[in-house]
């Protein structure tokens, strides 16, 4: 079995919820905050997001998600981004949780489903990616079950494309599993915010839509390909870019709990296509 087969398999199974299927809303949120992608206590805490938020302001490569120009705001202007995204408000101390406003995922997560609605309705041609091959698995690919079904083509551009970077002991690849885009080694899928992949596979295609995150989604930015976008609270480059209305539409949430736990996030965007 090769690497995607692999990671395949070791992913939960596919129930019911990942089906379309008329839900409530207090259900959605009722989901959300039993899987833990949005509640009172997210799994980075206040002194992590704000030492991202330094790292960003400073200019730190890994955390600039394949964007240039990101060096516009404080930290304290960022952190404003961060609260305002996710419902809290700007805390005074350095240190304690960060919540998550589940009724505000829910509105983006209604807007990811308008906008690829009109995808559907347009015929147009769409990536999916992800740098975080476990949490967000599921959500990519029951999308873009859903976006095929319906006629729009997911695009798999430089698929086995493969490179060597200078230090590393083992290459890089660009994979698919079920459409969705993944860095992977030569072991397993991996988490990465690196915007190389997406580079490359943009050389080899250009979509008129991207729904990705990390690197994946900020090199798409970059080359200024539409983005739908799933940044968490302590990666701000993604709020950045919409600040700088480089992109419209971020889901800010939790962004590596059990896969099976984004079913709302489906249910709330499958809701909106045709």
């Amino acid at each position: 079995m090769d690497v995607i087969g692999s990671h395949a398999a070791r992913l939960p199974k596919l129930d019911d919820r990942w089906l379309p299927q008329p839900s409530e809303r207090d259900d959605l949120i009722l989901g959300l905050l039993e899987g833990r992608v949005a509640v009172e206590q997210v799994s980075h805490p206040l002194d992590n997001v704000l030492n991202n938020i330094r790292l960003l302001v400073e200019g730190d490569p890994d955390k600039q998600f394949g964007m240039t120009g990101l060096q516009t705001r404080s930290e304290r202007e960022v952190l404003e981004l961060v609260a305002q995204a996710s419902g809290f408000d700007v805390p005074t101390v350095t240190t304690g949780p960060v919540p998550i406003d589940p009724e505000l995922v829910l509105d983006v997560c209604d807007a990811v489903g308008r906008r690829l609605a009109e995808a559907v309705r347009r015929g147009e041609r769409v990536v999916l990616a992800t740098g975080h091959p476990v949490g967000l698995a599921h959500l990519y690919t029951a999308v873009g079950r859903e976006l095929r079904a319906r006629g729009v083509e997911v695009l798999r551009p430089a698929d086995g494309e493969t490179w060597q970077e200078d230090g590393r002991p083992h290459p890089w690849r660009i994979r698919y599993l079920d459409g969705v885009a993944m860095l992977t080694d030569e072991h397993a899928p991996r988490h990465t915010h690196d915007g190389e992949p997406m580079r490359r596979m943009l050389r080899a295609e250009r979509p008129d839509l991207v729904f990705a995150d990390h690197g994946f989604a900020g090199a798409a930015i970059e080359q200024r390909v539409e983005t739908l976008s799933i940044a968490d609270v302590n990666d701000p480059a993604l709020l950045v870019a919409r600040a700088q209305r480089r992109t419209e539409t971020v889901i800010v949430m939790d962004d590596n709990v059990s896969p099976e736990a984004y079913w709302p996030c489906f249910q709330a965007i499958a809701a909106r296509l045709p």
